[in-house]
């Protein structure tokens, strides 16, 4: 067993928001621990659909929508960073975004929705709803079932795999200590300074960031702070390559440029347990199908289920821990979307202290 060691900050979860917050502490030139438990953990990475996604954003929560317009008008510049920083392109792109809707009573539900978070929307990137002749003219190749959907324009896409490599790799190019394999199994009180005990030893800080996905149910009991997330099946299905025509991402389907076809959505409920169904395999293939008809031919090579890590309204959680100063827990549905605001605004409140107002909405508050 070793001792661990003494740094500045202890990031706890090496997940995509543990390791963007760590990655900006190191911009910043603070001494940081990443700590994660390795490819084992229930990485909601792994089934990210992908997204840079705002039409949905803030429906119970106005400030979710602001927030997300800045990462959106940040990504350009942060693709282009990590890029620059690790030669690695997350292939981001900004075409605007649609989401299909099947029946009269999915159209009138998300006409709904997107009236809510309208009003918190500024012009320029507002989420409207198009009809069916208004959608068949921008996607040609869309089956009768369509009945009409929502578009933005400042919706897009990236390779969130890429972006999982490239958070790390910056990390490591900045001169960041990764430790995998460190499940941390408790938090310690020292004086002015926090534990993160694992199994092979205890690392210290005056400050700690626990990113840690799921993991915050346990850890979070241990500071005083009762559950805010629970999880959500997710399972994507992946087809064959073929011939590039899906330029555009749709909520439910995106095509990558090397030509494989990525097909996804909730899948189950709140579980712990990650096999595949063939049902909703079927389930999926069936909508992806009536949305787009031409998809009937093409073959399915592989599907994953991964967890999901939502908060009870579905909006981010950033919090400092009232009764452990120096320990804050961030957690979002939305990791790949707010990944700029990650880098930037959080780890600048957790480095200075100087937290963006808007980001005060996010606090368990708002669940009392």
């Amino acid at each position: 067993m070793t001792n661990g060691r003494t740094s500045d900050i202890v990031v706890i979860g090496g997940g995509l928001i543990g390791t963007a917050v760590a990655f900006g502490l190191r911009e910043r030139g603070l001494d940081t621990v990443l700590l994660d438990e390795g490819d084992v953990a229930l990485r909601a990475a792994r089934g990210n659909f992908g997204l840079v996604w705002l039409q949905s954003k803030g429906a119970g929560l106005r400030e979710y929508t602001s927030w997300t317009r800045k990462a959106v008008d940040a990504w350009p510049g942060f693709a282009s960073k990590l890029r620059d920083v690790t030669g690695i392109d997350v292939r981001y792109r900004r075409p605007g975004g649609y989401h299909l809707c099947l029946s009269d009573a999915e159209r009138d539900k998300r006409a709904a929705m997107v009236a809510r978070i309208r009003p918190g929307q500024p012009h320029d990137a507002r989420t409207v709803m198009l009809e069916r002749d208004e959608l068949k003219a921008r996607l040609p190749f869309i089956g009768p079932s369509v009945v009409g959907g929502s578009y933005n324009p400042l919706d897009g896409d990236c390779n969130s795999l890429a972006l999982f490599r490239a958070l790390h790799e910056a990390y490591s190019v900045r001169s960041g200590d990764y430790r995998p394999g460190q499940a941390v199994r408790r938090l310690l009180r020292g004086k002015g300074v926090y534990g993160a005990e694992t199994a092979e030893g205890t690392w210290w800080a005056p400050k700690v960031v626990i990113a840690a996905g799921l993991g915050l149910v346990d850890l979070g009991r241990q500071i005083g702070v009762g559950p805010v997330v629970h999880p959500q099946q997710g399972q994507i299905i992946v087809t064959e390559r073929v011939k590039p025509f899906l330029d555009v991402p749709i909520s439910q389907i995106r095509q990558t440029p090397d030509g494989t076809l990525l097909v996804g959505d909730n899948s189950g409920g709140e579980t712990y347990e990650t096999p595949t169904s063939l049902s909703v395999m079927h389930h999926l293939a069936n909508r992806a199908v009536r949305m787009i008809p031409e998809l009937s031919d093409i073959r399915i090579v592989r599907s994953w289920v991964a967890l999901r890590v939502l908060s009870k309204d579905g909006a981010p959680v950033y919090q400092e821990a009232p009764d452990w100063p120096g320990v804050f827990f961030f957690t979002a549905h939305s990791s790949v979307t707010l990944a700029p605001m990650h880098v930037t605004e959080l780890s600048r409140w957790v480095a200075d202290g100087a937290i963006d107002e808007e980001a005060r909405a996010f606090s368990t508050a708002r669940f009392s």
